[in-house]
């Protein structure tokens, strides 16, 4: 292939009456099929339909992120939705033919059983009658998007998007934190009727699919969303409550050091992301100089890192720049047709540029890999209680190259970022469990929703402490500024499942680099080929709704944190 870059590539809308014309010949080769061969020949051209069609869509919605303001790209946005829609029912019933062709037996032998268990998922969360929902729930995501990119926040004299301003979240001077703080409060407080009516109507859409395809709520169709076969959201409570009893007193102890070293009475809200008196660790250098140290970073790592990384960079398949109008996001896709993952984000000069740098480019590690290993398509997505092991885990093996990100404030940043892993379990399990409130008590309204928040806080965060003065984020408003409530539903809790992955995965770094790092690369290839338990005992990690689970895998990071607590002491 000729030598290309990400901003080189063309776009071009499918046809989706020729794509729709070549499935509907898929399925009939299927069915007409006379030996595993055939049925084998049909999947390749399944395959390579569906991957030049992902290609396409991501490239737009790359496009559409980079700049939300571009009519064009928005335009095409709503129509890939409305053509995708129109191709679903005839790649269910590419499923179901293959589901019940006499050479299944075959194809599982050759695919594994997975292959079976994903096309049963796709089809037990998918009616026609919601596709009018899905498209309004596409709209009132998208509107969301658009209120956080479009945030000009005035600030010390300048004009700032939410990830401008959450830099002055750290840094010596309190009365400025508490400044950008109650900024950022005002922002969302701001925009909060209509972030309110746009969270109403997606509860009572995302309640009514789940109603049409015959459950009570939403909640089990969330969890077949994040193709979750093999627990439901019973696992999940035991595992929140695993949290709440480990970890939170854990977090506890942390920030009661924390205050003690910013000699502070005790950590408010505004106070939790400066964990040193004297400054926190800061990058050393500008954009081109962090993605210089992680290709130094990825070519010491391995052979296999520093290969991906000479493609990334060559290819230019990362978008890391802050500009007005793009998504206030971070993401990582990918663009099938080419094996390309992709980078989305906007560095605003902190810490998280370098986690950027290593948990985004964990995902695109992942994937590159795995779009080399697996055979279909279908297998490069992973289960999303999977795929941020990868990215976590690769956070905690950048650690003994913070020096080229952090020069002399290398130490600083590994107790810092370690503390931040532990201490967002707890944040993290309350998201989840907000969730599960609201879909499951539609009748809340929407100030008594907020609330509910608030009482998980106290319950899983009982160190949050807001000025008394910001009423709003007293009274629970936090919760608004965490997308994945909007975008991505019942998604959150995977980074806290898979944080218990990256734990171990750092604890057995400690004591035999090589072994734990050939499982490491085992998870990636793995791809999504295998259910979530099998793929942890493939890679050698615990499941983490087993008792004891969460003790057992933070025990480690635990006894790094408490003694470097009293070292900064």
């Amino acid at each position: 292939m000729e030598p290309w870059t990400f901003s080189g590539l063309p776009y071009v809308r499918p046809d989706f009456q020729l794509v729709k014309a070549r499935l509907t010949q898929v399925e009939a080769d299927i069915r007409a099929a006379d030996s595993a061969a055939q049925v084998w020949e049909a999947i390749q051209e399944f395959d390579a339909e569906d991957r030049a069609l992902s290609t396409q869509t991501t490239i737009a919605h790359i496009r559409h992120t980079l700049d939300t303001a571009d009519p064009f790209y928005e335009r095409e946005e709503t129509a890939l939705q409305d053509g995708l829609f129109s191709v679903t029912p005839l790649t269910l019933a590419i499923y179901r033919a293959l589901r019940e062709s006499p050479f299944r037996g075959e194809i599982e032998t050759r695919l594994g059983k997975q292959y079976f268990v994903q096309m049963e998922i796709q089809q037990k969360r998918f009616c026609e009658a919601n596709i009018p929902l899905m498209r309004r729930e596409n709209q009132l995501k998208d509107e969301y998007q658009k209120i956080m990119a479009s945030a000009a926040i005035p600030f010390e004299g300048k004009t700032l998007n939410l990830y401008g301003l959450r830099r002055y979240f750290e840094g010596e001077n309190r009365a400025r934190r508490a400044a950008a703080f109650r900024a950022y409060s005002d922002f969302y407080h701001a925009q909060e009727r209509r972030l309110e009516e746009i969270w109403d109507e997606l509860i009572a859409i995302r309640n009514q699919m789940g109603r049409n395809l015959g459950f009570e709520t939403y909640i089990p169709l969330g969890y077949l969303q994040q193709r979750r076969a093999d627990y439901g959201p019973e696992e999940v409570a035991a595992f929140r409550e695993q949290v709440r009893t480990v970890l939170v007193p854990l977090c506890e102890e942390l920030y009661r050091a924390q205050a003690k070293r910013l000699g502070v009475e005790r950590v408010m809200a505004y106070d939790e992301k400066q964990i040193f008196p004297d400054g926190n660790a800061a990058p050393v250098g500008d954009e081109a100089a962090l993605v210089e140290a992680a290709r130094r970073m990825y070519h010491d790592l391995s052979p296999e890192t520093a290969e991906f990384i000479d493609f990334m960079i060559g290819h230019q398949l990362m978008d890391l720049t802050n500009r007005p109008g793009k998504a206030a996001a971070g993401y990582m896709t990918s663009l099938p047709v080419l094996k390309a993952p992709f980078v989305f984000s906007c560095f605003n000069g902190t810490t998280g540029d370098v986690q950027v740098l290593t948990h985004e480019m964990g995902h695109a590690f992942a994937g590159y890999l795995t779009m080399r290993a697996q055979p279909v398509k279908d297998f490069f997505a992973k289960s999303t209680d999977i795929s941020e092991i990868h990215s976590m885990s690769m956070e905690q093996f950048s650690y003994p190259y913070a020096e080229l990100f952090f020069g002399a404030g290398a130490d600083k940043f590994r107790f810092a970022h370690l503390q931040e892993a532990i201490t967002f379990v707890p944040f993290g399990v309350a998201i989840d469990e907000f969730q599960h409130i609201c879909y499951s008590r539609p009748e809340l309204t929407a100030k008594e929703r907020t609330w509910e928040w608030h009482k998980l806080e106290q319950k899983y965060m009982p160190w949050r402490t807001y000025d008394p003065e910001d009423g709003f984020m007293a009274r629970g408003g936090y919760w608004y500024h965490k997308l994945h409530i909007f975008l991505y539903p019942f998604y959150y809790i995977n980074y806290t499942l898979t944080t218990m992955g990256a734990m171990e995965f750092k604890q057995r770094m400690a004591q035999d680099p090589q072994g734990t790092w050939q499982d490491y690369l085992r998870l990636c290839r793995s791809g999504g080929s295998r259910g979530y338990f099998d793929t942890l005992r493939y890679a050698g990690l615990s499941i983490p709704f087993e008792a004891g689970a969460v003790e057992r895998c933070t025990r480690y990071a635990r006894e790094i944190l408490l003694r470097e607590a009293e070292r900064y002491a």
